[in-house]
Formats: structure tokens, sequence, C-alpha cells
């Protein structure tokens, strides 16, 4: 069995950090996603789907991300349900992000765009992030020389 969601969308609001008893930080979100259709005015129509992330994951996202932003989230459709304070049973269907990637650039002091990412993707099992710019050979100075022999095919 496979339990894989891969969204791109943006910010409907404000991500929401908590801190669990024992210290672990969550953040909620939701994300608008335009589906491939439109309504019959010709409007893309969107789903707006909440999402959870947990520990550094979370934090980056309540750090570095605003109502608006837009981000790849890659991680898993989880459900749970409780008791809710009518007693009913409410039943809950979230995507647990995994990894997410912040898609807008940032922008530095003078509110001007900057050459790097906003953060780079963050993966849950708290590896060490590295900083990615948006062009991988911005900092080489000499030419690359390749010849057809250097190429596999």
């Amino acid at each position: 069995m496979i339990n894989r969601v891969v969204l791109v969308g943006r910010l409907t609001r404000e991500p929401e950090l908590r801190y669990t008893p024992n210290g672990n930080a969550v953040v909620t979100f939701t994300l608008a996603v335009n589906r491939t259709r439109t309504d019959k005015d010709g409007n893309r129509v969107a789903d707006f789907i909440n999402c959870i992330a947990w520990r550094k994951t979370a934090e980056n996202i309540a750090n570095y991300v605003k109502k608006g932003h837009q981000l790849a989230v890659d991680g898993q459709i989880t459900t749970r349900n409780y008791e809710g304070k009518d007693g009913k049973r409410v039943y809950v269907t979230e995507v647990l992000a995994e990894s997410v990637e912040f898609l807008e650039p940032r922008k530095d002091a003078r509110n001007t765009v900057s050459n790097e990412i906003s953060a780079p993707p963050v993966k849950s099992n708290n590896s060490k992030p590295v900083n990615q710019t948006s062009d991988p050979f911005a900092r080489e100075t000499k030419p690359i020389d390749i010849s057809d022999d250097d190429l596999p095919f």
C-alpha cells in the first residue's frame, strides 16, 4: 500500500504553532491547491487542504512562511478522531507534512529579492538542511569544458 501526497499551493492563513506538553513543536496550516478544471465562469476550482507538521519542520514553517506564500509539501494523508465538546465524535483528515519546500523568494532588509530560496527543504527526520541558491553555477568563474566523449549518449 502507498500513502504519499505531493501538494503545491498557497497558505490561506498564518500558520498556527503550538507546543505539546513534552515540548514538541506542531504547526497547522491550510493550503489552497488549484484543480485542473474550471467552474462555469472559467475560474480555477481550489481545494483547501489541512496540513500538520512537527518538530523543526513546524518551527521553520512558523518562522519563514506567511499567508499567501507558496509551499510544496510532501507527506501522507492521516486520519484521527476525538470526542468534541458536545460529546459527538469528530473525524479529521489532514496531510502530515514530512518535507516542505518554501517556493517564495526571501526578501532582504532593503525589501529586494535575494538569490537564496527562503529556506531549504526540511526533512522531519532532523537531517541538517543545506542552503541552496537559485542558480547552482552562480559562483562558477571559469567555463565548463565538456567534449562529446564526456556525454553518455
